[in-house]
This record gives structure tokens, sequence and C-alpha cells, in this order.
């Protein structure tokens, strides 16, 4: 509920939150200007400031002090009428004041959109409904990264999804503060609620009517700092019963010309003080740094438009649309789905179709949807995602209340595939309750739990291969979510490792691709020939020709590095690791850029602790390569012989030499007396407790079964220091990128 409610107030107010975003920015420079064109001196009296005034302004009337501290003088001399800003020390004209057009078209465009009292009603409305997204976009924020503490580790989802919440980080409380002063300010405006004006004190019946003293020497006026001064009108020229007028912070006041004694005073109530704190913090008005802090704020209003707008268009196209949609009662299968942005439903369509086309009659639905009437059916199926901190996805809030009531099929069995993120610490969390509730209520569990990281295809098509084993027949399950805009790339350089052996590996460095000759003039000059732009550790997806289905590789290079690099080993059977190991210089591929911000070295001077083995050493050769400020980095690897495959061995001495890589520890299985990378680890245990207990970060990258042995040494290792691999992971220092 909470999401429709954040996209439907921000699909309906999109273009004037950005409209008000962009206006509010403009104006938010202005006080910080006017503080920087001013000089305020301290210690000086109303009555100091009036005297050197009125020296170059005889027919001084009124001096205002602006909130940012601009003096203005308005006068008369003979017929003639002017404003002018002035120079508070001396009291001499500056030049004639007069707010900047600009300033002026914005803040007219900004508070009513020219169209005086609708426009104004218009802007609080809008003011009102950016309240409602800012409020609601927190809080879906905050249970998507799992609370206050986890506000800032690394965001997942697509690129939008990512951008979206990324400038929402840093922007929402500024949009929250200006959505809720400008509202208070709306409804002051149409008298909703008081501002706390009010009526001047009563005039003075009588006064002192004695001759007029300079206003330099009047008592009240002396004791009234200019810090203080709003406003100070001069009594008519002539009139002995007419007395000054004079507006402080803190309330209205008359002065008696003859005697300067304070006649009468009216205090500002505290609603009056109430809103005028309300409108600084909304203006930054005599707070020159809020005002900056809120215009940067304000300007990730259109930026946050687009993307929720792109967000929001993507969750309607991944929509569910189930073709032939068997009725539950006389379903064979029924599947199940938990998605909470509808990116779970591509994965269930593709299975409810390879059931049907194997002759099933085929059921799918929300989780929420899970009743008795789905107890006929022989194979449970049920696919679902994790939202935020291990959470349910919000078309399954109700599935484990509802599975508690409903007495299960004795006949009838049920498998779980979660979909999530590897490096979160609820990493399938809630695909993890299900499958245990499925069971203490008497389900009968058909296949084991399995977990897709990062909607892998993969992983998808093996879970895919155990279904149609369950099911007695074959199933493929080809289906890749919709990949981003493929780059153009051309091998420039290939390493080879161990061709001699069965599954060689093979470096591949790659360059922006030339446009072929029949691209034209006008194409050739103007489209974008050079690498996009990635980090090591990103992931570059491949798909081999006649597959629809991408291969990921880890990228040991960054674009700054000039080429996109890979690491590949030849799989027996891979049809797009062969696609690529034969691979010659000159030849051509399209791939795309899926980051991977969450596999990255941590800033800071803490070392950083690498484990990989094969292949995995790309990404990790590629941050020891970028670590030219020679932060502490320590590689643990493990590879088959050092004769055939110690791969980037002539850099890695490199890297030791200029001290880009502090230390480096090798394991070799293929050797006499062979041993894995997890048994270095463990020889090396003393000077791994070292560095944790130094706040070191620890990434592993390479095959599962890997990282799974890594994970049980560093169980151990960690044991003495009280520690555990879980604990790190949910500190964010033990990071893992494994296939």
């Amino acid at each position: 509920m909470l999401r429709q409610i954040h996209s439907l107030a921000g699909l309906i107010s999109a273009l004037l939150v950005m409209l008000i975003g962009l206006t509010g920015a403009v104006l938010s420079i202005n006080p910080a200007l006017e503080r920087l064109a001013i000089s305020v001196p301290a210690g000086v009296s109303v009555a100091e400031l009036a005297g050197r005034v009125v020296r170059h302004y005889p027919g001084a009337e009124q001096i205002q002090r602006t909130a940012s501290g601009t003096i203005i003088v308005y006068y008369s001399a003979g017929d003639v009428s002017g404003v002018d800003r002035v120079d508070p020390s001396s009291g001499m004209a500056i030049a004639p004041y007069a707010p900047p057009a600009y300033a002026r078209w914005f803040k007219e465009l900004h508070r009513s959109l020219f169209l005086d009292t609708p426009g104004s009603a218009a802007v609080g409305i809008t003011a009102l409904l950016m309240l409602l997204v800012s409020s609601s976009g927190l809080f879906l924020l905050l249970k998507r990264v799992g609370g206050w503490r986890q506000l800032a580790r690394p965001l997942h989802g697509n690129r939008s999804q990512r951008w979206h919440a990324a400038v929402a980080r840093f922007a929402v409380a500024g949009l929250l503060l200006s959505a809720v002063t400008g509202s208070y300010m709306s409804a002051a405006t149409f008298s909703f609620i008081s501002d706390g004006s009010q009526d001047e004190p009563d005039i003075p019946a009588t006064t002192s009517g004695g001759t007029p003293l300079p206003a330099a020497r009047l008592p009240a006026l002396l004791a009234t700092s200019l810090a203080d001064l709003r406003e100070l009108s001069f009594p008519l020229a002539g009139d002995s019963s007419a007395v000054y007028t004079l507006r402080i912070r803190q309330g209205d006041a008359y002065v008696d010309q003859s005697s300067g004694a304070l006649l009468a005073f009216r205090a500002h109530s505290n609603v009056r003080e109430s809103f005028e704190l309300i409108y600084q913090l909304h203006t930054g008005e005599g707070l020159w740094w809020l005002g900056l802090i809120l215009g940067l704020s304000a300007l990730g209003a259109p930026w946050l438009a687009v993307t929720g707008i792109a967000v929001w268009w993507q969750r309607q196209r991944a929509k569910p649309r189930i073709a032939n949609n068997s009725a539950p009662a006389s379903a064979d299968c029924v599947i199940l789905v938990g998605s909470e942005n509808n990116s779970t439903w591509g994965f269930a369509r593709a299975l409810h179709d390879a059931l049907r086309q194997a002759g099933q009659r085929v059921h799918t639905a929300p989780m929420n949807q899970f009743s008795s009437r789905h107890n006929a059916a022989r194979q449970l199926f049920i696919l679902t995602a994790t939202y935020g901190d291990g959470d349910a996805p919000a078309c399954a809030t109700h599935f484990l209340t509802n599975v508690a009531g409903i007495a299960p099929n004795q006949a009838a069995s049920y498998a779980v595939l979660g979909f999530g993120d590897r490096q979160f610490p609820t990493f399938c969390q809630f695909a993890q309750e299900v499958d245990a509730a499925m069971a203490a209520r008497g389900w009968r569990r058909s296949l084991e739990l399995a977990l897709i990281d990062r909607q892998s295809p993969q992983e998808f098509a093996r879970w895919g291969s155990q279904v149609g084993a369950l099911l007695g027949h074959e199933l493929v399950l080809d289906y890749a979510p919709a990949h981003p805009h493929t780059h153009a790339l051309q091998l420039r350089e290939r390493i080879a490792y161990g061709e001699e052996e069965h599954d060689p590996t093979v470096v591949l460095r790659f360059i922006a691709a030339p446009l072929p000759a029949s691209a034209g003039w006008l194409k050739s000059r103007l489209a974008r020939h050079r690498l996009p732009r990635f980090e090591a550790g990103d992931l570059a997806g491949v798909m081999a020709p006649g597959s629809s289905m991408p291969r990921f590789y880890s990228l040991a290079s960054g674009s700054g590095d000039g080429v996109l690099e890979i690491c590949v080993r030849k799989q027996p059977g891979g049809v797009c690791s062969s696609y690529l190991y034969h691979l010659l210089p000159g030849d051509r591929i399209e791939a795309f850029i899926q980051p991977n911000p969450q596999f990255r070295p941590a800033l800071g001077k803490a070392p950083v602790i690498l484990i990989g083995a094969g292949t995995g050493i790309g990404p990790l050769a590629g941050f020891i390569r970028n670590n030219t400020g020679q932060h502490p980095m320590y590689l643990y690897w493990g590879g088959r012989h050092p004769d055939s495959d110690f791969l980037y061995e002539p850099e890695l001495r490199n890297y030791l030499a200029d001290r880009r890589l502090t230390q480096l520890h090798t394991a070799f299985s293929r050797v006499t007396n062979g041993v894995h990378v997890q048994t270095r680890l463990m020889e090396d245990a003393d000077n791994m407790r070292r560095l944790i207990a130094d706040d070191g970060q620890v990434l592993v990258c390479g095959s599962r079964a890997m990282a799974a042995s890594v994970r049980q040494a560093m169980d151990q290792i960690l044991a003495p220091l009280k520690l555990d691999v879980a604990a790190l992971r949910e500190k964010g220092r033990y990071r893992e990128d494994v296939f």
C-alpha cells in the first residue's frame, strides 16, 4: 500500500515538483549572494545606524534590515523619492536598491506559477503531495536497506532503481523540510492556520511634545541592537505628536521623538515567532548555509521525478501477464509468486509456459492468494524474492498466515525457489522462511530449497532441469531478464594459459570497436566510439551467437585502463566460454555492463584481503592494478599448476615490486603435495586475524564450492576473535562474487 501511495502521489505531482524544485534551487542562492555582498558590524545600535543614515539622507523615511543583513533606506529629497542600499558602517549609499529581476521572476513562478490565487493553491497542493512522496519514500528506502544503520549500504536493483534510491538518500532530508515548511506557509496564506500576525500596539495618546532629538541620541534606539532591527520608520517632520515606529525581532514599538522613551511595545506571539522560523527554514533567508543545502536537495527533485517515472514504467511493463492460466481447482501444477518489483513474474511466466508445453495444466497466482482452492494440485512451486531486510514482498505479505490455516495435501508436494542478491546478509531469507513454514506445516518437499543469485539465467536453467527430472520429462527454462543496451567491442589482445589442458584459460582485452565502413558519414561522426563506463569488479554480459541467454564475466579492469578485460576458462560444453576462447585479435563481440558496486574494496586505509581461485583472480587483479595509493592488499589465490595456469604472474610480480600488492600467497592443487587456497589461509591464520582486527575487509571471487570452503576456513580462523563470516558480512566487510 505504501508503495502505491508513493507512486500515485509522485506521478500526479511529478511535473510541478520538478518545476518547484528547479525554481527553489535558483532562489536558494540569493541568501548566500546577499550575505557575500554585505558586512554587518557588531555592537552597533539602531540609534547609531539611524544617525549615520540621516547624515547622508536628511529626508530618510524608513530604514529596513533584511534577514540577510542588507540595510535599505527609503528617502525623499524634494519631489524625488528613492530606495538605496547603504553601508551600515558609514550610512553612505552603496547603490540603488532593486531586487534582481530574475529573482522576482523565479519567486513569482515558485510561489504562484504566475496565476495568482489559483497558482498559489496549486503550489500548496504540490507541497502537500511532495510531503507525502518524501515521507513515504523515506519509509520505503529504510525498509529496502534494512533500517537507519544500513542507510549507507550499497544499493541493489536495476540502474533506474539504484539512481532513484541513491539521490533520494542524499536529498530526502532537505525535500522533507521544504515540503513541511512549504505546506505550512501555504496553509497560512489561505488562513487555514494563523501566521501569528497581530495588530500594532496602540498609538500613544500623548507624547512629550518637546523638541525632537537627533535619532542617534534617543535612549530607546540606543538600547536596541542593529542585529534585532527589522524596520525603523521616521516621524513626519514638523509634527511634534508623531513618533518613531520600531519593528524588531521581538515585537513592535513606538518611540517618543523628543524624550526617546519607549511609549508602547507589543511582543510577538509564539505563533508569530514559529511562523518566522518556518519562513527562514523554507527560504534560507538569514541562514544562507541552509539555503544552499535546501537548494542542492531541490536539484534532486527533477532527477527523482524522472527516475521514479522510469521505475514505475518498468514495473508496469513487468506486470504479470499469464496466458492460458488454468483454474486453480483443475490445475496439475500451481505456481505462486512473491515479487516486489514484478521481476520474479518473468521467471514464473517462463516456468508456466514450459510446464504447459510439457502437457501440464498450470495455474499461476500471487502468493497472497494461496488458499484451499489450490490444494487439488499435485505440485506446488513457490517462486519468491525477499524485500528489504528479510521481509516478504508486497504480494506475499499474508502467505505465512494463510499457510498456517490450510491443511496440507498429503498427495501434493512443493518446491521453493528464492531470488536475491548474495551480497546481502538476508539473502533469500523470506524464501527460507517459506520453505521452513511449509515443511513445519506438514507439506512434503519435492526439491530442496534453491536460491537464485542476481537473477542468474544459468541457475534458473539448472533448477529447471531438476524440475524436469521430478516430473519425468525434459524441461528447458530459457529465460533471462531484459538486458541493457550492448556495446560493440573488438578484441585487441589475448593471453592463453594451459593450452595443452582440457579446459584452458585465456585473458581477453577488448577495446571499443570501430564503426563499420557501411555506417555512413553522419553516423560515424555522431556515434560514440569509446568504452562504456565500468569499474573492476563489475560484470560484462556476453551472449554467444545464437543464444539469448547472457553469460556474465567479472571485469578485471576499469574503463580508465583503456581496455575491457575478462578472464575466461573454456568449460567442457560451454557455449559462451568456447565462443570467447576461440576469439582472435580483431574479432568483435557485443556486451553490456552490469554494475556490481557491492563487490569493491572499501575506501580508507584498512587492509584488503583478496581471496580467489582460477579465473576468480580477474577482478582481484583489477583491484590491485588500481591500488596506486599503495594501501595494504593481500592476495590469496589458488590455481592448478604453476607451469600452466599461473594467471597474471608477471603483473603480480610487478605489483609486489611497486607495493600495489603487499603480500602474495599462492596455492596449486596439481603439484606434489598440492593444496587449495583455503589451506593457505589456515597456514597464515595469525596474520589473517591481525588483518581482520585492523578492520580488514575480505573480498572473495571464484567458484561456489571454493567460496564455501573459504567461508568454513575463515570461520575457524575468526573463532578466537569471537567473530565469524556472518558477522563480517553483516558489517559489509565480507563480500563474495561467486559463479
